[in-house]
């Protein structure tokens, strides 16, 4: 299994351009949300809590977090646990509430990472490594770590592979 900073730092090299960064930091939660909105029909009660297949894909992916990196890992676990809530709420709803919310929301979020790719030039990691869409919440999380100056350990080795940014304003330097 590839380590963590293999990773980022391979869907990094698809995401230099920081108003690329900036538009997965709406699109990529909006699709999270909704992959999790759209997974939670049919859901069953299982000792109180509703269980559908996206209890099981959300679970199945924190994992995969969690043996990337732990700290990391525990973030994940609980956006993800948001999201499923979310998810699970909308779910609730009718189904044009349903419907409308997941697919809508799902649209939407392509359509922010899509115009990223625009600025950026390259297509999306996924389209060469299907990986790229369960890491693509990650590197939203670790990028916002970076830009409050946590992991620059990791920070370091993912530059290091793949250089800085483009357009980086005010992104702490590693020290």
């Amino acid at each position: 299994m590839k380590t963590l900073t293999d990773q980022l730092a391979n869907y990094a090299a698809y995401h230099r351009d920081r108003r690329n960064i900036a538009t997965h930091f709406v699109g990529i939660p909006m699709i999270v949300v909704a992959v999790a909105t759209l997974l939670a029909r049919p859901a069953w009660t299982v000792g109180g809590w509703p269980v559908s297949l996206a209890t099981l894909v959300t679970l199945l992916t924190v994992l995969c977090y969690l043996r990337l990196d732990g700290r990391f890992g525990a973030a994940m676990a609980l956006l993800m646990g948001a999201a499923l809530v979310a998810g699970q709420s909308l779910a609730t709803q009718s189904t044009a509430v349903w419907l409308t919310a997941g697919v809508g929301l799902f649209v939407v979020g392509w359509v922010f990472q899509f115009v990223g790719h625009v600025y950026e030039g390259r297509k999306p990691a996924f389209v060469d490594d299907l990986i790229g869409l369960i890491i693509g919440p990650l590197f939203v999380v670790a990028e916002a770590a970076f830009a409050l100056g946590l992991r620059s350990d990791v920070l370091r080795e993912i530059e290091a592979r793949v250089g800085p940014t483009r357009g980086a304003r005010s992104r702490p330097q590693p020290s």
